[in-house]
C-alpha cells in the first residue's frame, strides 16, 4: 500500500516489513515525514514487526487542506483510523514522535479498542504537558509554540534565505545539519510549511481532552531534550491506566527517531512481543 483516501486526501504510506507481521503504525511530528523512521524501521522488520508509516496531513502533498480547522486533532486521529482501515486493520501497536506522539495519545484515549499497544517517542501525555507549563521550565521550553501560531509571520520568517532560520532551529535543537537540510527542502514546497504550522494554530480548536489511556504504554524521553522537559515527562504516568514504562535515554535529544533508532527500536519491540 504506497497510498490511502480519506475524505478525497491522498496520503503517502510506506507498508514495509514481512506482510503478516505484527502491524505497528509510525507517526512522524514536526517538521519531519515518515521518513524519520528510516534508521528505526529496518530494526522492526528483522525483529518480525510490519511498519505502516504515512506521511500526515499537511505532509502528504495530496493531503494538505487550507485552514487551521482542518488539523485538528480529531482529524488527525481519524486519518489514522482511516490508514487502519485501508491496510484492512482491525487494530495495530503505534509508536508516535512529536506530533504523532499527541495523535497517538489521542488516539490510545478515544479510540483504545484499535491500539494493541502505544509508545511515545519524546512527548507526555497532552494533560501532564498542561500541568506542567505552570511549575516547571516547560512554558519557557514551549515559547516557540506561540510565535508558530501567529498568522504568515512565521513563514516569512523561517524560510528566510532559503530555510536558513528553521534549519538553525532544528539544528540548535539536535537534530544533525543533513536531517535538517532534507526536512527543510521539503518544507520549501509551496504550502508545506503553512500546512505543519497549522498543527500549532489548530490547538485552540482542539476540543475534547485527551483523557486516561487504557492500553499498554512506553515512553522514550532524551534527557538531552530541549523542548519537552522531565516535569511533564515523569506526570504521565498519572494518565496512563495500564501497564506503563518511561525510559529515560540518557545523552539523548529530541530526535529519538534518528537519533537513538536502535535503542527505540529494541524497546518498542519488547514492548510489542510483552503485551502485544
Amino acid at each position: 500500500m504506497d497510498i490511502f483516501i480519506r475524505g478525497g486526501l491522498v496520503f503517502d504510506v510506506r507498508d514495509s516489513g514481512p506482510g503478516d507481521g505484527e502491524p505497528v503504525v509510525l507517526l512522524h511530528g514536526f517538521p519531519q515525514d515518515s521518513s524519520a523512521f528510516d534508521r528505526m524501521a529496518p530494526a522492526l522488520h528483522s525483529a518480525g514487526l510490519r511498519t505502516l508509516a504515512p506521511d500526515q496531513r499537511g505532509y502528504s502533498p495530496g493531503a494538505r487542506p487550507t485552514g487551521r480547522s482542518a488539523y485538528r486533532l480529531r482529524e488527525s486521529v481519524d486519518d489514522v483510523l482511516a490508514l487502519l482501515e485501508a491496510a484492512g486493520l482491525t487494530s495495530a501497536h503505534v509508536v508516535g514522535h512529536d506530533w504523532g506522539g499527541i495523535v497517538g495519545w489521542a488516539l490510545a484515549a478515544w479510540h483504545p479498542w484499535r491500539v494493541r499497544t502505544l509508545t511515545s517517542l519524546s512527548v507526555p501525555h497532552p494533560a501532564a504537558m498542561t500541568q506542567a507549563l505552570g511549575h516547571s521550565d516547560q512554558a519557557l521550553r514551549s515559547s516557540y509554540i506561540g510565535f508558530f501560531q501567529v498568522p504568515a509571520v512565521p513563514e516569512a520568517v523561517l524560510l528566510a534565505g532559503r530555510g536558513a532560520v528553521l534549519r538553525r532551529m532544528l539544528c540548535q535543537g539536535g537534530l544533525p545539519p543533513e536531517l535538517a537540510d532534507r526536512y527543510v527542502e521539503r518544507l520549501r514546497q509551496p504550502g508545506a510549511l503553512t500546512a505543519a504550522l497549522n498543527w500549532y494554530r489548530a490547538l485552540p480548536l482542539s476540543g475534547t481532552p485527551v483523557g486516561t489511556v487504557r492500553v499498554p504504554t512506553l515512553h522514550l524521553w532524551g534527557d538531552g531534550d530541549a523542548f519537552l522537559g522531565r516535569a511533564a515527562t515523569e506526570a504521565t504516568a498519572q494518565f496512563v491506566d495500564a501497564p506503563y514504562a518511561l525510559e529515560v535515554l540518557e545523552g539523548t535529544d529530541h530526535w529519538i527517531p534518528e537519533l537513538a533508532a536502535d535503542r527505540a527500536a529494541e524497546l518498542v519491540t519488547a514492548h510489542v512481543r510483552t503485551h502485544g
